[in-house]
């Protein structure tokens, strides 16, 4: 690797720990930049997971205190996450590399989208909450939309945090905070298990996510800090547009 590949990584890994601990989306900064050193684009998001995988533990950590007291809940949708997680990372192995390339722009754009939906997911979410001030903790429903989080999370992970808060915050009474800190458990797990999956199918590029898990993890402490003084919708937008433009490049390349 040479020696600008790996500063890009760095870079792309200081900056989507940041993005993730702010406003999620942190897979649209190092896809590309793996895509831009040469890995292929099934290897590129493999990578990308394994790279990314230090912030989620980092953010589970932080949430320890609003993780307490949610034990059922918590082995409840664990199972189903894990049971999504394998599905998808066995899904994504098993696609024809020509079929995935076909479906990477398809998939960035959704992922964008995702990001867009985020404040009007957060407002429908506080209008059901208001007007619904009861949800189950783990009925079939609930468990069918972790489960189907799961599976998008490890096929293609971006957007993976907006889809479960969705999911959580619409079915689930208790404040968003404890959500927020339950959503965050069931990413780490659930790319865990994609993790897992893609270390024993022997296509991660291990300089790569190394140098990922180490900008990734720095940037979620930094990440905390800037979410202070920077708005989360000028960094979200910035993530869209950038997104938006490595679609368009696929397509017309």
């Amino acid at each position: 690797m040479t020696p600008g590949a790996a500063a890009l990584l760095a870079a792309a890994g200081l900056t989507a720990g940041a993005v993730n601990s702010i406003a999620g989306g942190g897979t649209l900064i190092t896809f590309p930049a793996l895509l831009a050193i040469g890995v292929g684009p099934v290897a590129a998001n493999i990578t990308s997971s394994v790279g990314l995988l230090s912030g989620y533990l980092g953010g589970s950590i932080g949430y320890r205190n609003e993780l307490a007291g949610q034990g059922r809940r918590i082995r409840a949708l664990l199972l189903v996450g894990v049971l999504g997680g394998l599905t998808g990372a066995v899904v994504l192995l098993l696609t024809p590399a020509s079929a995935f390339d076909a479906a990477v722009p398809i998939l960035i754009l959704i992922s964008c989208a995702l990001l867009a939906a985020q404040p009007a997911l957060a407002r429908l979410v506080a209008a059901r909450r208001s007007t619904h001030p009861s949800g189950s903790d783990a009925s079939w429903t609930v468990r069918a939309g972790v489960f189907a989080s799961a599976v998008y999370g490890t096929y293609f992970g971006a957007g993976l945090g907006v889809l479960l808060l969705a999911v959580l915050g619409i079915l689930v009474h208790d404040e968003l905070q404890r959500l927020n800190a339950l959503k965050g458990l069931l990413s780490l797990v659930v790319n865990i298990v994609g993790v897992l999956v893609f270390i024993s199918s022997g296509r991660v590029v291990w300089a790569a996510a190394g140098i990922l898990c180490i900008g990734a993890y720095t940037g979620g402490l930094l990440g905390v800090r800037l979410a202070r003084r920077l708005p989360s919708h000028v960094l979200r937008a910035g993530v869209i547009l950038l997104g938006t433009c490595v679609a368009v490049t696929l397509l017309l390349t």
